[in-house]
Formats: C-alpha cells, sequence, structure tokens
C-alpha cells in the first residue's frame, strides 16, 4: 500500500504541473455567445444539442426551448460545432457580428458509414478509414435494438458471440477460444478495466453501465495489445458514458416483463428494471451527474442432467443414475464425489467399480434471486477552456450464477470503481482504482457435497460403519452375496446408503447449506467450507499524449503503471514466507505514428507497446497497418502481436478443492509441492497405465500373485513401523488390510514404461501473432460494406493441466509399482490431484472472415447482415491437445428496421444462428480423465421490437421480445437453458425531442 501511495502522490504532482502550464486562456476575455438551434426541415426548435469550441473542451447544449449561451476566454474569430446523434454535424464561424441571436439549423441525416471512432488508433478518424474493424452501437442503435439490454444487442455485431451464464453475467468474445468469464478479452468502462482483478472475470454488464447513461460503445475484434495492452488478445469492449455537460436532465427508464423457459422450476416470471439519470451544470465551468439502476428477477436455470461422468463405459448421451451407478449429471452436485468401492470388499467386488455419491439439482443450491444494483455520479470541472477533470464512482453489486470449473453463486458480489482524470483534446491521464468484494459468493458443486457430508461423511481411514461408501459397499456385497444382479444391488446399496438424507427445502438441508457456504474453501474442522473470499483491490495509472505540433506525421504516446493487492485473506491465494499475500506490479508504454502519402490517399500507422510484469519477461507489441483510399473503397491491412498476462490466479492460486488441489503456474509452486523431487505425470498417461494394469488382472488371485502381494505389503508395513508411522501391535492388522489392493502390483510392475513423468516448463505469457485484411466502404451513401480475412498465430497458449504425484512418498526419482497403484487411486498410498495453468509447446493456429451489408432502403428503412467464419487450422497437429476454441464456425445475423415506419412508431427485428460447435472446459466433476468435451447444438434466435415516441411526455415506448419462438438454448457447457423474454420499457427523457 505504501508503494501505491507513493505513486498516487506522484501522478497528483504531474497533474497539477499540467493543469499549471494549460491555465494561460484563463485571463483571456470573455465573449459571450448566444442563439438557437433548429430543425432543418420541420423548423422545430432542438433541445439538449451538443456546442463545443473547436479544439477546446468548453462547450454547452440548448435548452428546453433550443436556446443556447455559451461564454468563452477568446475572442472572435473561432469555431463552434453543432453536433447530435441522428444529425449532420456543423460547423458556424463566430466573428463579432454574429455572436448574439444565431440561429443554427441541423438536418436528419443517416449515420450509415459516418460514425467517428477513437478505438482503433486512440484518436478520432473514420470508421471507413480505421486501420482495423470496428464495431460500434450509438445511442440510437441502444434505444432500438429489438432485444431487452443493450448488452444483448451486442449479439447482433459481426464476429461476435456470448456465452451466457446468467441473465445478467454474460461474456463476448470475437475470433475463437471463447470461455466463460473470457480472458482473452478486455472490457472498459470509461477508460477503467471492467475485469474482477482476483477472481479474474470480466463482469458483464453485473457492475458496468447503467443503459441510460451509455453514450457509445465500440469493439474491436482481435488483438488490440499495441494499444491498450496485455490480456486484450481476442478483443477489447470500450463503453462510454455521457458527459454531463452534453447529456443534461432527468431520464427514467421503467422496464418489465416475463422470462419463460419450459424446464425451469417455474417456466414464467416476472422481471422489473429500473434506472434513473439526472445531468445538470451547476455553471458554465462544473457540471454533476448521478446514476441509479436496479434489475431483480428469477433466473435462468441450470437444467442439463445427462451424465459427464464417462465411468464404466458410459457417454454422456446414454448414461443416467438407474444404468450408471457412477453417474455425474452436469448441472447435479455433490454426485462429483465419486471412488472405486472394490476396496471395501475386494473379493467380491471387481476393481474398477466405480460409485458417486447421490447429487441435489442446481436449483436446489443455487441463489436464482438475480439483482443488479448499479450506481454511479461524476464531477466534471473545466478548469480552463482546454482543461476538464473529472472525478468519478461507479458500484455495482449483486447476486448471479458464474461458470467456472464449477457453477459459482456470486451472492452480494460488488465491484467498485473510483477515478480522478484531467483531459485535454489531445491528452489525458488518470488514475483510478478497482475494489473486488466477493460478498457471500460460493461454489456451487462444493456446496451440494458439503451438505453431503454434513448429513454422513463419505468415508474415512478406518472406514466407520456411519459412513457413505463402507454402508453402500456392504450393502451392494450383502445383495450380491444374495443373488442380485450387479444392477439390482447398486439400485439396493443406494436406497440403503440414502435412508434419511436431506431433502430439498428442510430445516436441516437448509441449515446445511447456510453452514457450508459460510466457511471459505476448503472449510476445515467444522466440515467443507464453499464460500469465496476475495477482496483483491488494483490501482491503475495512466496518461497519454498527442502531439499536434509536429507537421510531418502524427505521433501518440502513453503509459501506465498498476499494482495489484491480493487479499482472499489467505484462503484463495499464496502467502509468502512471511504468510502475506503478493502483489503484483507491472507497468507499460506505448507510441504510434501515422502518416498520409499519395495525395491523402494511403495512411501509413505504426506503433509499438512495451509491457512489464515482475514474474514474466516483458513483452514487445508491435501493430503496423496500411489504408488505402480509392474513391469510395477503402482497403486496409495489418499485422500485429498480442499477448496474455496470466491472471492473478493463474499466477498465485493455492486452493484445495474436493476435486482437485488448483495452483498457480509460477516457479514457487513447484518447490512448495516438490515437483522435482517426486514427479508428477498427466492424467492421460496416468490413465495409459491404469489401462494397461486392468488388462493384466484375472478374475481368480493366482497364489503366487496373492504371496507376491503379502511380500509387498509386508515391506511397506514394515516401513511405516521403523518410521514410527503406525505402533508394532498393528503390523498384522496393517498387512491383512493392505493385502487385497496390492493384487494389481505385479500387473502394474508390467505397464512401469507407461509411465513417462511430465515435463515442466517456464511459465509465460501467451502471445499471438495476427495478420489482417479488409475492405470497408460506402455506395452512394446507401450500401455499407464492410468484410475482414485474419489469420493467428498462437505461441505459448495458455491451458490447464491436470498432474497426478504419489502421495505416500516425499520424493522419488521415478515410479514404481506402488506409485502406479497410488496414482491409478487403488493404492495403499493415495494421490494428490492438481490442476495448473502451463504453456503449450504446440503453435496454435486460426482463421477466420466476417462479411457485413447494410443497406439504406427508400422511406427510412434499413436492412442488413453479417456472417462470420472462425476455424482452428491445425488440430491435427496438437497431439491430442484440445485447445478450447469453443466457437462455431458459422455465425450470421439479419436484420430490418425502420425508425419511423409511421409518425412517431418504429420497429426492428433480428434473426441469428449460429452452428454446433464442441465446447471444452475444466467443468467435469471428479474424473480426470475426461477432457470435457460436448457438442452444443445448432439454434436460431428471432427477436423483435416496436417503438413509439410520445412527444407530449417526452418519452419513448418500446414493446418488444427475444427469442420469440421459444427455443431454449445453451450456449456453453453447463450454462443455464435460455429462454424468451418478453418486454415494455418507457423511457422518459427531459430532453427527447
Amino acid at each position: 500500500m505504501q508503494k501505491s501511495t507513493k505513486y498516487s502522490w506522484q501522478v497528483l504532482v504531474l497533474l497539477l504541473m499540467i493543469v499549471s502550464f494549460s491555465t494561460t486562456d484563463v485571463f483571456a476575455q470573455t465573449t459571450t455567445i448566444s442563439g438557437k438551434v433548429i430543425e432543418e426541415g420541420t423548423k422545430e426548435t432542438l433541445v439538449g444539442v451538443n456546442i463545443v469550441v473547436k479544439g477546446k473542451v468548453v462547450g454547452t447544449i440548448s435548452d428546453l426551448s433550443g436556446n443556447f449561451t455559451l461564454r468563452v476566454n477568446q475572442a472572435p474569430p473561432l469555431t463552434l460545432i453543432f453536433s447530435m446523434v441522428g444529425f449532420s454535424s456543423k460547423e458556424v464561424e463566430i466573428t463579432q457580428d454574429n455572436v448574439t441571436n444565431l440561429q443554427v439549423s441541423l438536418s436528419e441525416a443517416s449515420i450509415l458509414g459516418q460514425e467517428i471512432v477513437v478505438s482503433a488508433s486512440r484518436v478520432e478518424e473514420s470508421v471507413l478509414t480505421s486501420p482495423v474493424t470496428v464495431e460500434r452501437m450509438d445511442i440510437i442503435s441502444i434505444r432500438e435494438a429489438p432485444q431487452a439490454s443493450f448488452y444483448d444487442g451486442l449479439n447482433n455485431l459481426k464476429g461476435v458471440e456470448m456465452s451466457t451464464q446468467s441473465l445478467t453475467f454474460k461474456s463476448f468474445n470475437t475470433r475463437g477460444f471463447n470461455a466463460n468469464g473470457n480472458v482473452r478479452t478486455v472490457q472498459m468502462v470509461d477508460g477503467m478495466d471492467n475485469q474482477a482483478p482476483g477472481l479474474n472475470f470480466s463482469v458483464g454488464n453485473i457492475a458496468g453501465i447503467s443503459e441510460l447513461d451509455l453514450e457509445s460503445l465500440e469493439l474491436l475484434p482481435g488483438a488490440a495489445s499495441a494499444l491498450y495492452g496485455p490480456n486484450a488478445i481476442n478483443g477489447i469492449l470500450l463503453l462510454n458514458s455521457k458527459n454531463p455537460f452534453q447529456y443534461q436532465g432527468l431520464s427514467v427508464q421503467m422496464k418489465g416483463g416475463i422470462m419463460s423457459e419450459n424446464n425451469r422450476s417455474t417456466a414464467s416470471t416476472g422481471f422489473y428494471d429500473f434506472a434513473a439519470r439526472y445531468a445538470t451544470s451547476l455553471s458554465d465551468r462544473v457540471a454533476i451527474k448521478v446514476n441509479v439502476s436496479y434489475l431483480n428477477a428469477d433466473d435462468w436455470q441450470a437444467n442439463d442432467f445427462r451424465d459427464q461422468s464417462l465411468l464404466n463405459g458410459s457417454t454422456i448421451e446414454g448414461g443416467t443414475r438407474t444404468n450408471n451407478p457412477g453417474f455425474n449429471g452436469v448441472n447435479i452436485y455433490g454426485d462429483e464425489t465419486a471412488i472405486d468401492i472394490s476396496r471395501f470388499a475386494p473379493s467380491v467386488i471387481p476393481l474398477g467399480t466405480f460409485v458417486s455419491r447421490t447429487g441435489y439439482e442446481e436449483r436446489d443450491v443455487a441463489d436464482y434471486n438475480t439483482k443488479s444494483l448499479k450506481l454511479n455520479a461524476a464531477l466534471h470541472w473545466r478548469i480552463t477552456d482546454k482543461v476538464e477533470a473529472i472525478l468519478q464512482g461507479n458500484v455495482g453489486s449483486g447476486t448471479t450464477v458464474y461458470t467456472g470449473a464449477d457453477r459459482y453463486s456470486i451472492a452480494n458480489f460488488m465491484l467498485s470503481q473510483y477515478k480522478a482524470e484531467l483531459r485535454g483534446s489531445n491528452w489525458f491521464v488518470r488514475a483510478y482504482t478497482t475494489q473486488e468484494r466477493s460478498g457471500d459468493a460460493y461454489a456451487v458443486g462444493i456446496a451440494a457435497q458439503g451438505i453431503n457430508e454434513a448429513w454422513k461423511p463419505s468415508f474415512n481411514p478406518a472406514n466407520i460403519p456411519g459412513s457413505w461408501f463402507p454402508q453402500y459397499a456392504g450393502a451392494y456385497a450383502q445383495a450380491v452375496g444374495s443373488g442380485a444382479n450387479a444392477s439390482a444391488a447398486h439400485s439396493i446399496a443406494r436406497a440403503f446408503a440414502d435412508q434419511g438424507r436431506y431433502l430439498p427445502g428442510s430445516a436441516q438441508f437448509n441449515q446445511a447449506l447456510a453452514d457450508v457456504t459460510s466457511r471459505p474453501i476448503p472449510g476445515g474442522p467444522n466440515g467443507v467450507g464453499a464460500k469465496f473470499v476475495d477482496k483483491t483491490n488494483l490501482y491503475h495509472y495512466e496518461g497519454s499524449y498527442s502531439f499536434k505540433d509536429i507537421k510531418f506525421a502524427d505521433f501518440i504516446v502513453g503509459a501506465n503503471f498498476r499494482t495489484y493487492q491480493l487479499n482472499s485473506e489467505k484462503t484463495l491465494f499464496a502467502t509468502d514466507d512471511d504468510g502475506n499475500e503478493f502483489t503484483i506490479q507491472e507497468y507499460g508504454g506505448y507510441a504510434q505514428g501515422s502518416k498520409r502519402l499519395i495525395n491523402d490517399k494511403l495512411k501509413l500507422t505504426a506503433s509499438v507497446r512495451y509491457d512489464k510484469n515482475e514474474n514474466f519477461e516483458g513483452q514487445w507489441s508491435p501493430r503496423v497497418s496500411a489504408v488505402y483510399t480509392a474513391g469510395q473503397h477503402n482497403f486496409r491491412a495489418s499485422y500485429q502481436t498480442g499477448f496474455r498476462l496470466p491472471t492473478t490466479q493463474d499466477q498465485f492460486i493455492d486452493l484445495l478443492t474436493p476435486q482437485a488441489r488448483l495452483i498457480g503456474g509460477l516457479p514457487l509452486f513447484r518447490e512448495r509441492y516438490n515437483f522435482n523431487n517426486n514427479p508428477v505425470y498427466t492424467s492421460q498417461t496416468v490413465s495409459q497405465f491404469g489401462a494397461g494394469v486392468s488388462s493384466l488382472l484375472r478374475p481368480t488371485v493366482n497364489p503366487t500373485v496373492l504371496a507376491t502381494a503379502i511380500a509387498q505389503a509386508t515391506a511397506i508395513v514394515t516401513q511405516q513401523v521403523q518410521a514410527g508411522l503406525i505402533p508394532p501391535a498393528q503390523a498384522p492388522a496393517a498387512i491383512a488390510a493392505l493385502t487385497p489392493q496390492l493384487v494389481p502390483v505385479v500387473a502394474s510392475e508390467a505397464n512401469l514404461d507407461k509411465l513417462i513423468p511430465y515435463e515442466l516448463t517456464d511459465f509465460k505469457p501467451e502471445i499471438v501473432k495476427s495478420y489482417e485484411f479488409g475492405y470497408k466502404s460506402l455506395i452512394k451513401n446507401k450500401l455499407l460494406i464492410d468484410g475482414y480475412y485474419y489469420y493467428n498465430r498462437f505461441e505459448n497458449f495458455i491451458g490447464g493441466q491436470v498432474l497426478l504425484q504419489d502421495a505416500s512418498v516425499a520424493g522419488e526419482a521415478g515410479p514404481n509399482a506402488i506409485t502406479g497403484l497410488n496414482l491409478i487411486g487403488v493404492g495403499p498410498g493415495g494421490r494428490n490431484i492438481f490442476s495448473m495453468p502451463v504453456n503449450r509447446k504446440e503453435i496454435i493456429k486460426s482463421y477466420g472472415w466476417a462479411l457485413g451489408l447494410d443497406y439504406q432502403l427508400p422511406k427510412g428503412y434499413t436492412i442488413g447482415g453479417n456472417v462470420s467464419f472462425n476455424k482452428l487450422d491445425n488440430i491435427n497437429e496438437l497431439d491430442g491437445f484440445q485447445p478450447a476454441f469453443n466457437t462455431p464456425e458459422y455465425r450470421t445475423v439479419f436484420n430490418f428496421a425502420n425508425r419511423e415506419v409511421f409518425k412517431n412508431i418504429g420497429f426492428a427485428v433480428s434473426w441469428r444462428w449460429q452452428d454446433q460447435f464442441v465446447w471444452q472446459s475444466s467443468f467435469v466433476g471428479n474424473n480426470v480423465s475426461t477432457q470435457g468435451l460436448s457438442v452444443m447444438p445448432a439454434f436460431s434466435i428471432f427477436d423483435a421490437q416496436v417503438s413509439y415516441k410520445v412527444k407530449s411526455i417526452k418519452s419513448i415506448i418500446k414493446v418488444g421480445g427475444t427469442n420469440l419462438f421459444n427455443s431454449g438454448y445453451r450456449q456453453a457447457w453447463g450454462n443455464p437453458t435460455v429462454g424468451s423474454m418478453y418486454f415494455v420499457s418507457i423511457t422518459f427523457d427531459e430532453f427527447l425531442n
């Protein structure tokens, strides 16, 4: 914290210096300009028109009568810019002759292809000539989208796919490698990184921005590290709020409706969403705004009850609790606890008889009462005509559900962001902090396991009669001994072991759930813990400057510094030798130059960025691009390098879960868990070994094999006695207990060559080298064409790796027969299961293209659509590695709309379709041999809205629905089924024209 305070003072001093150099115009002559703004066609007054002095930050808006008054610390001549969304901008020269009674008319205009963007190069430029493709939504397109929220409207953008984990938690992605809580994309709100700094997911719009306060959003598909730094490897989304000087008055939105999906506990339930915004200028120099929004709903439910265990020959398509005693339902929890019960009665129960505990459905354990509260306040102070200061605070809290290795009930989660910023027309400096509070968040799967354990322990080393698995095994053996077949015996055993089980909704169930979710993972003496504790803070400082006085070319430079202060109260992250959680510091800087050649037809841009994280080597991220304009046609080509730093969890997580110990990829964990002396093995290697052992086993025990087993058991117990681990008097019982489990020793010795230790390598940032070619044109101001082709080459690709280690030894040079048995889970010493991020050695290649067409029809109709294609290019060269591409090959969107088909009445419809694809993730339960593969079916969705503008009350009424034909769909493995939403909204805006 001391370091952060030091840098805060340095930033403050820098800000004061900049202000002091920028205040020369305070003493200049004051000029007062006044007039009225009207619509050119109807001659009606226009309210809320933005009026600024060209090249400065000073400005005002037209009032409710269309009038404006502006005081400027400058004598004429000067230029005013009049602008408003949906109208053509106009520049007006101000002289001594027209400073009063000025009348300006603006004409309504199509904005097709006329947008100005800043995201592609960090400077204003036409969307047609930007060096990379940019997708954009403005106030009008946000207001008229046929979806219930602007965030859902991202689905209409070219090349974008979404992963819906709940109503309020959605992750966007472009160009492959989609994931829940996607860490390969970046989302920024008013320049602040919106990612949770400790839990690492981009929080969608849980703690984002109110729709009433959203001015525009810009999405850059693909790598953007050259200007925006780490992690913008698949794309960046920039959300920009409304400046209170430019957007004033009171606006209120009330939205309500019905959510419907046939497989929910209650198929149809209501939802409501309220938002209000107020902004005003207290003087020519000071303006404020406040925002509040609140949403409440009964969330979408995850109700995929198929089997994902792949045990006992079961498949995802055919497994049930009836035909597979090791059943592990996708959205059923507690059944992840599974073991081979042959250990309890080896003479009766065959080796490899896996049984799982009876689980609970997600709807019984997760909190589906979704809430989202967003608060925002900002003070804007125009210190001079050239410098504006901003103090801003955003606070978001709520309850939602998120999908990762488990499903997580994110209850009472809070994310706060506070910013101080100074900016001029060509520079800015800002400092902000992001503060995450996990609230009462808990892992749903672990919670269900904890409920089971609270009712009846699964087992313990003494195999006491009251434990679940010994009871099951005993009942199974007795049933087989009475002549029952295996299927009937399993049914009898489960019914016996489940007697008195806590039922969902009962007082005992509710109390057990409350207990387990009040204890942090991994729990302690009082039982299993499912609660996540995270209070991590991020501190970020940055600045940028664009040179105006260099005639040869346009140049821009910038730099940033940030600190992560990890704080999980020592539950989630590793600690250092002094018992403190780690801090992470990183910094970066960039420079960009652009030059126009050939009569301004060719624009060349080059940029380079350097970033350094204290735990990794520095990274260079260059980008070069060329845009050639020939009349209405714009051709572009670019090359850039992007990179992704391992997340804070990838670096420092150290968490023991019921399935595995999750550890970071840094070298300290390899030392802490003795990987160098006690080798680790991949789950694939161990599975191959286990298959070889099983193939050599016989139904009856050969006397020679039994004698070998007894000798092995005697040797092990002798070592344990000599080490003082067991008293000598217990040695005979220990040998007897150990012998049946060591029958496969001979078979394991014959297969030791299959156990090859995993080769550990340095942990590095992930890198992508991206090539893109594009074309964009606006034909006769009616047809907008935008297409691109890209090719990506990933190095040091970061993926999860499950590793197994013999738990009974402190150090071994290599495997032996007993180590092999421990690794496959049937040996006496047990095994350690680790899950850690690693870099893949393979080069992963992907490519794709997208094409968008939008056409302006007569009488205000617009029609458009887009199609995108993404493909993993070299899957056959990856030696079985599955990199979780998680993206459909084809995705299409079709839009048809008219802003005013009749007077004050408009409509919009949208149809989208995406192909089936394979989803891969860590959401696999306890079976470490499966890779979590599942086909996500193709689906198509139809959305529509009709809006009516009621000018007399300055309101817009909107009636619409998404997924109107109620074809439930899932966008990722383990995620909820999304149904239909039917909604009505009324939006009041004091400055609505």
